[in-house]
């Protein structure tokens, strides 16, 4: 399995620096497993063009690097693209917002509602707050690909 991880992040890491090679950028990528998730850093001097808006292009370029490897070894798990480190510091000023809006929750009493997220930030509130003695968590219940989550006492 560990090497199976270690193939499937070499090609992971060969097929962004291929895609953004035909793209024009000059980048370095260090790669990082863990578990099931292969994180690949990207390291460039043009680290906004590759982020875009709120991380949309980041997201887009690490969506065809998961496309692209599923289709050469079917369901590998998922990969992780970020650059300069911008998801990471996203996450963290992201936690800190829940944090604050447990704490309102635990004053008040009131259940709070976060804005719409996708499945990988409202993953990141219920693993924050799980074992929580104060505040538990619940998604809306719907179709939609950007879900509220709701903060209630316990």
């Amino acid at each position: 399995m560990v090497s199976d991880q270690v193939e499937i992040g070499a090609a992971a890491a060969e097929i962004l620096e291929t895609l953004l090679g035909y793209l024009g950028f000059v980048v370095k990528i260090e790669r990082e497993t863990q578990e099931e998730l292969i994180h690949l850093q990207i390291f460039s001097g043009e680290n906004q063009l590759l982020i875009g808006k709120r991380g949309e292009r980041l997201d887009d370029i690490q969506y065809l690097v998961n496309r692209l490897l599923h289709a050469r070894f079917g369901d590998v798990g998922r990969v992780r693209v970020d650059a300069g480190h911008y998801r990471l510091m996203q996450e963290e000023r992201f936690l800190g917002q829940i944090g604050e809006l447990a704490e309102k929750v635990r004053y008040s009493g009131k259940a709070q509602a976060t804005r719409p997220l996708n499945a990988y930030f409202r993953r990141l509130v219920h693993e924050a707050l799980r074992e929580d003695p104060g505040v538990t968590t619940e998604s809306e219940n719907s179709r939609k690909p950007l879900k509220r989550v709701t903060l209630r006492r316990r």
